[in-house]
């Protein structure tokens, strides 16, 4: 698979951002959006790997573009054709920045769209099966992998997302997903299509949240789990409460913790929780809210609400299968399968990746990773990553499930559980731990002993974690957390010895 040329785009979330959502694509290229997270080696890779024809970056950005191109061209060696620079000018940043990159060459936007033509017809695609973005995959893995989108599977998510979210015309967005993510989710075209307000965030605090709600009357939002924790326990002087409307959250990443959904719902958030992965535009299934559980104690509520749900309206097949048979496991909440998706929602394939693009679309299915079990309603659960689980004994342990309790001990402010290898059982949970502001830090022995006591009550003792750590955890741009990072510093640690259990 090649692409015809491409633009890369690397910025936060700014209005040129979203405009190049429409302007490249009209224009007959590819749009790629940069996780700006990254550090140049990682973006010389993939501006090397799309061979992008125009680098679009903001001012603020653009020593971090800089250095990319440099390493990119010294790789390429006698290969390089140096693309188009673009830079975004901001009257947030210091106008020294933009000073900066003109002198190095770059083409300021603004100066940059003047000399189009105005009387420029543009044309649809000529199939609607033509590549329309570019992402790569978010870097939870060491490999990112290019995924190629279609017009077609962004028309479809853009209004399926505006379908099953109940989003309608003149709904104001919040722009605290970054863009650069799956293309916001496809949000980047639904509001278009719902002459929709985007309000745009270059940094995302709780503070500026709760103020863009109360000044800008926004009415929705999507964030990562990770978000929603910042929102829940920020401080009174942050918040603004009650909230002055219904705002609506969509949620999807990681598998949220219950006991932060239950949080969101008590200040007034109405959470839709959904599920998906670069490959499937984003989310492209939803945790359906049903009547019936209204009625519900909070608590149980919450955790029905973390389930992965059904699948979005424009995908068209979704299922949980054996991963030893394909077949179908039962629906009986129990038995654990692989997530897999067929139809108009998932991507055209990996860009230059036939070996993973074999392994991916193996059976004539879009295979997840993510391992679940499928409720008697239907609705699935994810139970963790394939690579995630933790094998003890012989047993598998769900990282997500003790990560889920955790996250109910009121000292615990983000948690992250990955297998560490142990002398007796193989391996052993370990978890990885932030303690909220205010907790006292001087005895991490006593609060370590307190956190596996903690589970010892509400989970089967091979479950509870040999060993905790605390300290930030390392996350991506979107917030989810780098898990193999934790697993290679759980093994850095050598195995538990002397386990008891």
């Amino acid at each position: 698979m090649i692409l015809k040329w491409q633009v890369a785009i690397i910025a936060p979330n700014v209005p040129a951002l979203y405009e190049s959502h429409f302007g490249v694509p009209m224009a007959g290229a590819v749009v790629n959006t940069v996780n700006i997270r990254l550090n140049a080696q990682a973006i010389a890779f993939l501006l090397g790997h799309s061979s992008a024809a125009v680098v679009m970056v903001d001012q603020e950005f653009f020593p971090l573009a800089e250095e990319a191109l440099k390493i990119w061209a010294e790789k390429a060696k006698g290969n390089f054709k140096p693309p188009l620079v673009i830079v975004i000018d901001d009257e947030n940043c210091d106008p020294k920045a933009l000073r900066y990159a003109l002198g190095k060459g770059a083409v300021e936007y603004k100066k940059f769209l003047e000399t189009g033509d105005p009387t420029y017809a543009w044309r649809p695609p000529e199939d609607e099966w033509q590549s329309i973005a570019l992402g790569y995959t978010s870097g939870t893995t060491a490999s990112p992998k290019g995924v190629v989108l279609s017009h077609r599977g962004a028309y479809v998510m853009s209004l399926s997302s505006a379908l099953v979210w109940e989003m309608t015309e003149g709904a104001i967005y919040l722009w605290t997903l970054p863009m650069f993510h799956c293309n916001g989710w496809c949000y980047t075209w639904t509001l278009a299509a719902l002459c929709g307000t985007s309000i745009c965030m270059r940094q995302v605090t709780a503070k500026g949240v709760y103020s863009a709600i109360a000044n800008h009357g926004v009415t929705h939002f999507c964030a990562a789990p990770v978000v929603l924790n910042s929102i829940v326990n920020a401080t009174p002087e942050e918040t603004i409460l009650p909230l002055p409307r219904t705002v609506h959250v969509m949620t999807a990443g990681a598998a949220p913790p219950p006991s932060v959904l239950a949080s969101m719902s008590e200040k007034g958030f109405r959470v839709a929780h959904t599920y998906g992965l670069s490959e499937t535009y984003g989310p492209s299934t939803i945790c359906a809210w049903k009547p019936e559980w209204d009625s519900l104690p909070l608590e149980q509520q919450a955790r029905l609400k973390a389930r992965q749900g059904v699948r979005y309206i424009g995908l068209e097949f979704l299922d949980v299968v054996s991963t030893q048979t394909m077949e179908p496991v039962p629906a009986d909440g129990k038995t654990i399968g692989e997530i897999v998706m067929r139809g108009n929602l998932i991507m055209k394939g990996y860009l230059k990746n036939p070996k993973a693009n074999e392994e991916t679309f193996a059976g004539g299915w879009f295979h997840s990773g993510d391992l679940a079990v499928k409720h008697p309603d239907g609705y699935i659960e994810i139970k963790d990553r394939s690579k995630d689980i933790i094998i003890s004994g012989a047993e598998n342990i769900s990282s997500v499930e003790i990560e889920n309790t955790l996250y109910m001990h009121p000292a615990i402010l983000e948690v992250s559980v990955v297998a560490r290898p142990d002398e007796r059982w193989g391996e052993s949970p370990c978890a990885f731990v932030t303690l909220k502001p205010g907790v006292d830090k001087s005895d991490e022995g006593r609060l370590a002993e307190d956190i596996m006591r903690f589970c010892r009550e509400k989970m089967p003792a091979y479950w509870v974690p040999k060993s905790v750590v605390f300290g930030p955890l390392p996350k991506t741009a979107t917030g989810k957390i780098q898990k193999h990072l934790l697993r290679a510093k759980a093994k850095e640690m050598g195995p538990v010895k002397l386990s008891k259990l």
